[in-house]
């Protein structure tokens, strides 16, 4: 798998090097902040019509997500349907915004990455809390540290794809998946 740096982005968007930025968060998530230029393909949606994937264009494709880690599961969904010059930027948007690259700030949701910080430490606290009375709830905050050990010895993690059901997190886009992934096939 092709990993760009978030300088050798830059470049090529600077170059005009016939790049597309396809961010493959939520709607949600793209909503709250984006590259200026992206275009929105959800991982679920490209997940649902990865096999009809085709393109008509000979841009270079650049992957993003909040850290890398869904950009790297599309690029396998786009490399299976025979989609070339495919890349991930290393780090996601992440990176891009620790090295001061522009970004689109929006209203939006929270990223999932914050979203599972905040229920994971929810159910640990009330698991230490609820201890206090019934002792057994000790082990609510022990079963979520080893889905957290799990999460990240795998590099899954089954609670934000239960998050991803949530209403605020699988909103449908607002336009209908074919001009979604025109974004990523169609050319310009």
């Amino acid at each position: 798998m092709n990993t760009l740096t978030t300088a050798q982005v830059r470049q090529l968007l600077h170059d005009d090097a016939g790049v597309r930025l396809i961010d493959v968060r939520t709607p949600g998530e793209f909503a709250a902040g984006h590259i200026p230029g992206s275009a929105n393909v959800p991982l679920d949606l490209l997940r649902e019509h990865s096999a009809g994937l085709r393109a008509g264009h000979d841009d270079h494709v650049v992957l993003v997500c909040r850290s890398g880690v869904r950009a790297r599961d599309a690029h396998r969904f786009a490399a299976a349907a025979g989609l070339s010059s495919v890349s991930v930027l290393d780090g996601g948007l992440n990176a891009w915004e620790s090295q001061g690259a522009p970004v689109r700030h929006g209203r939006g949701t929270w990223a999932m990455e914050r979203q599972v910080r905040l229920v994971a430490g929810g159910i640990v606290l009330a698991g230490v809390a609820g201890s206090l009375v019934w002792r057994p709830a000790k082990w609510v905050a022990g079963t979520v540290g080893a889905g957290l050990a799990f999460s990240a010895l795998t590099d899954t993690c089954a609670m934000a794809k239960a998050l991803s059901f949530l209403p605020w997190n699988s909103t449908a886009p607002a336009r209908p998946a074919s001009e979604l992934l025109a974004a990523l096939t169609e050319p310009s």
